[in-house]
């Protein structure tokens, strides 16, 4: 796994470039999150029959002119869902945006199912989109009185352009004739290369303010459309991107990923395996043959096997690229949980230059 990634960053070079745009987000520009209840109806008997989702239709049809007690819905062909979606920037009234429609009671599949008409309101409690239609569900679920077979998650379904942008919300990103980027990994060094690479390009315009900020002053009198040529010419800039040497490793998948500066000191590793087997066995005893005494009883028997497979110690050279990294530990015969417990020793003895993130 470790030489895969070895491969990947040697088929890429040393130094790893990038757009600006693909590096860094401007300060003002982004989504908003949606929400609101909804209510899907034409489920074939896997809804959830609550009394939230009887009221909730008696409310939908008391607005037609039908008054009904909600005990006279009783019906598992519908469901009390959330729907949830994400209004992108300079979204206009009339677009379209896809929706998600998750249950909140104890419905066992939205297969089949339409969402009614349900407002989505921002953070702010406004309306800012309307949803319906029918549901996507990407499984199926079946089964009898004894037994069924589901696939995949089919209490979430999506309805592609599910919603109709009601509300707009304008994006304000250029303030005072300045627009701010802020970078997504946050870093000094990348941060100096992006402002002098906009400053090659538009001379005494741009200071990186810290870390993860980079100021971009424009000319007074700007069109709309001289900011937006602006801003597509400063995305299009490539930056030398600087990358902090750090391990990542998953104790639960026994994942490693391993960062392009990570090195290691001159270190002697010698690691075994300590594995204990254990079994439950049930075994019968019985008196001799012809006894008048004793009786026939049923008797557990454990059995322990323990085995520990030693190491030898290898010694491992400072390394100076991932690749070389790789290498060195491949030729040990690790698995990935031992290169686990191996960077984890490493980080301990102050072998390993980088920062060791485990999740």
């Amino acid at each position: 796994m470790i030489g895969v990634l070895a491969a990947l960053l040697i088929a890429h070079g040393s130094a790893s470039a990038g757009r600006i745009k693909d590096i860094a987000d401007i300060q003002g520009i982004r989504g908003n999150p949606l929400w609101g209840y909804g209510l899907v109806v034409g489920l074939n008997g896997t809804g959830d029959d609550s009394e939230v989702s009887r009221r909730a239709m008696a409310n939908i049809l008391r607005r037609s002119g039908l008054v009904l007690n909600p005990k006279d819905l009783s019906s598992k062909n519908i469901a009390s869902v959330m729907v949830t979606a994400q209004l992108r920037p300079f979204a206009r009234k009339g677009s379209r945006m896809d929706i998600t429609v998750s249950t909140i009671g104890d419905a066992s599949s939205l297969m089949g199912g339409t969402l009614l008409m349900t407002p989505l309101a921002g953070a702010d409690g406004e309306v800012y989109a309307v949803a319906q239609g029918p549901m996507s569900v990407s499984g199926f679920s079946t089964g009898g009185k004894n037994a069924s077979v589901t696939k995949n998650h089919v209490t979430v379904g999506r309805i592609p352009n599910g919603a109709t942008v009601e509300r707009e919300e304008l994006a304000t990103f250029a303030k005072n004739d300045t627009i701010t980027w802020t970078l997504r990994n946050p870093d000094f060094a990348t941060a100096d290369r992006m402002a002098e690479a906009i400053n090659k390009a538009f001379p005494k315009t741009a200071r990186a303010v810290d870390a993860g900020t980079i100021e971009v002053l424009l000319p007074t009198n700007m069109t709309a459309q001289q900011i937006t040529n602006t801003i597509h010419r400063i995305g299009m800039l490539n930056v030398q991107v600087d990358q902090p040497a750090v391990v990542v490793v998953n104790e639960r998948t026994g994942t490693i990923v391993v960062g392009q500066n990570v090195t290691i000191s001159l270190v002697a590793i010698s690691h075994g395996s300590l594995s204990i087997v254990k079994q439950e066995k049930e075994s019968v005893s019985q008196p001799a043959p012809f006894s008048r005494a004793g009786t026939t009883e049923k008797v557990n028997r454990t059995e322990i096997d323990v085995k520990e497979e030693g190491g030898a110690m290898q010694v491992v050279k400072s390394t100076i690229s991932v690749a070389e990294l790789a290498r060195a530990l491949n030729a040990l015969g690790l698995t990935p949980r031992d290169l686990v417990s191996i960077f984890e020793a490493l980080k301990e003895a102050g072998a390993l230059q980088a920062s060791l993130k485990v999740i």
